[in-house]
């Protein structure tokens, strides 16, 4: 019988969808979170079937996602972020300095980033997860991070631990 991680897709193939743009902008941030003592990991599917771009978590336990926008005409077409909010502690859209911030969301946090890193413009307000759901995305967090890399150690391997 196939594992329930396995069945939700832990770790999705890579799809290309991301512009140049969007994957710089994604790297610039994962800097940042690193260097405000988070792991990341980017494309974490979510409970609600979701994909988030980057999720967040760090050694208190405090979950953030983060949405990339690589354009205004990305953010008016995409209004999936707003299922995001039940998964995070805080939830930010992260974009290059080209876009006005006024464009975003107020109650959200704002991310400015390029290839080689972001600053925080903006802090997201909190909104606590409930524990039962804190539970659910931590590992689901971790079970991806561990097939990731297990996927680079073994990439024969089946994915078993």
């Amino acid at each position: 019988m196939e594992s329930p991680a396995r069945q939700i897709g832990l770790v999705p193939p890579p799809d290309g969808r991301q512009s140049e743009t969007a994957l710089a902008v994604a790297r610039g941030t994962a800097r940042l979170l690193r260097s405000l003592g988070f792991s990341c990991i980017s494309e974490l599917p979510l409970p609600s079937g979701r994909r988030a771009d980057l999720v967040a978590l760090n050694d208190r336990g405090e979950i953030w996602i983060v949405e990339i926008k690589s354009s205004v005409e990305d953010l008016r077409a995409d209004q999936k972020w707003q299922d995001y909010r039940m998964h995070c502690d805080r939830l930010f859209f992260a974009f290059t300095q080209d876009l006005p911030c006024e464009i975003f969301p107020q109650d959200t946090g704002l991310i400015i980033a390029d290839a080689y890193g972001a600053h925080l413009h903006c802090e997201a307000p909190e909104h606590r997860l409930p524990a039962p759901t804190r539970k659910l995305m931590t590992v689901r967090f971790a079970m991806a991070a561990a097939q990731r890399i297990n996927r680079l150690v073994d990439p024969q391997g089946h994915g078993e631990f």
